[in-house]
């Protein structure tokens, strides 16, 4: 507890509050939380994060708080930004021992808004971070809500996507009792097209929000990658369905937080070697750094500014080309981009290869009748309208920046604008 009282008074509740208002997606009040942690008032340091984010145990702990909220700290210019994840986290943690709840913070508001309201149900497809956040959300307006979720457990990538290692599935279960104590509906083993249908939920519901993410792999196209040994991250992640990679070398493609969680898990399955190529430079990748760091000293690999040219073998992986890359400014780019560097092509030996380079939705969102983008995600307009009268998207499923509290943005905005156009009928 001392601990936490250092870090909470090492904030200096600056008035401009860019932590909230630059760093963090879902516009936590920091400071004010901040100051209710360091006078002992943990009931309202709590209420205070309620009124933006239903996922304050999971967020204080993976979020990329580097790149968010910690890196907008004005104390960071000159030192260490404040612990912001860690006095979330303590707060949630806090709060749970503690047996306080959304349900006590938020009982009244419900009861009012359901008065008002009358009967009117939204039906939320998908049980991740935004189809959690977004059905906590619809709740409070004083909506019944039901989740239907493909799974036989709530939570999404939160439980299959992001290793124990780095979120303790204790708190993800905590999480969603927290949530659905609010007196939230959940269908389980529901699967879209196959056991329920748009057309159906139409009938039955007054809006549907789309929430059940985007988990297929994308592919390089490159050479060879059909070969046997060429896994997708994201599906390796959700699935568990790892070979054996006792004394191999696996080389795993990309630079975000599912690409260090893939090498990562391989690592400590008995991988003799992994590395993770990346085609530009450590400061250019999205994973957060300390992911990075750790994933470094665990004896990971990093090939950066080095990128996949071909993936060799007859029927399964033997090896790889790999070519180098430079970082060059082109016009009209913010950012530097990687170009090939002539000749400098080498090949390594590889028993399997990963590719972690991005996710797109599941071929069957192609045959649900809504507008999709250049990516294939969902088209929405600014109310996380699809082209479908009453259906409603948000997520990764959306294209929203990937995320978990970007996808909880996305669905507490959608909760609202859904519930403000009930409101309105």
């Amino acid at each position: 507890m001392e601990n936490i009282d250092l870090k909470a008074s090492y904030c200096l509740s600056c008035k401009v509050k860019p932590c909230s208002i630059k760093g963090c997606p879902l516009h936590n009040d920091i400071p004010n939380f901040i100051k209710e942690v360091k006078e002992k008032n943990y009931s309202k340091a709590y209420e205070i994060l309620c009124e933006t984010t239903v996922l304050q145990g999971v967020c204080g702990r993976i979020c990329p708080h580097q790149k968010q909220c910690q890196g907008a700290c004005i104390r960071g210019i000159k030192g260490n930004p404040v612990a912001i994840g860690e006095l979330e986290a303590f707060v949630f943690d806090k709060m749970i021992e503690e047996n306080n709840s959304l349900k006590k913070v938020w009982g009244e508001e419900i009861r009012k808004n359901e008065k008002k309201l009358g009967k009117k149900r939204v039906a939320v497809i998908g049980g991740g971070p935004a189809g959690l956040t977004a059905a906590a959300f619809l709740r409070k307006e004083g909506i019944t809500t039901t989740i239907f979720e493909t799974y036989d457990y709530l939570g999404g990538l939160l439980v299959h996507g992001i290793p124990e290692f780095r979120l303790d599935k204790e708190v993800v279960k905590r999480t969603v009792d927290n949530i659905l104590d609010l007196g939230i509906e959940v269908k389980y083993n529901s699967i879209l097209g196959k056991n329920i249908e748009l057309t159906e939920l139409e009938k039955e519901y007054d809006a549907i929000f789309l929430a059940f993410g985007a988990n297929c792999s994308s592919k390089m196209g490159v050479e060879g990658e059909n070969l046997e040994g060429v896994y997708g991250g994201n599906e390796l992640l959700e699935y568990n369905m790892h070979p054996d990679y006792i004394g191999k070398t696996v080389i795993v493609a990309g630079g975000g937080n599912v690409a260090m969680d893939c090498a990562r898990t391989i690592k400590k399955l008995g991988a003799r070697e992994v590395k993770v190529v990346y085609r530009r430079a450590r400061e250019q990748m999205p994973a957060e750094d300390k992911e990075v760091t750790e994933a470094m000293e665990e004896g990971i690999e990093f090939l950066f500014q080095n990128n996949i040219v071909k993936i060799i073998g007859k029927n399964k992986v033997e090896k790889l080309e790999l070519i180098k890359t430079e970082l060059i400014k082109k016009e009209g780019e913010d950012r530097l981009s990687p170009v090939n560097v002539e000749n400098s092509n080498y090949i390594v030996d590889a028993d399997y290869v990963v590719m972690a380079l991005g996710a797109s939705p599941e071929p069957f969102v192609k045959g649900l009748n809504l507008e999709l983008n250049k990516w294939g995600n969902i088209e929405i307009n600014e109310n996380y309208e699809t082209s479908r009268e009453k259906i409603y998207a948000g997520g990764d499923l959306a294209g929203v920046r990937g995320t978990v509290a970007w996808a909880a943005y996305s669905g507490r905005e959608a909760a609202k604008k859904i519930a403000k156009k009930l409101k309105e009928a």
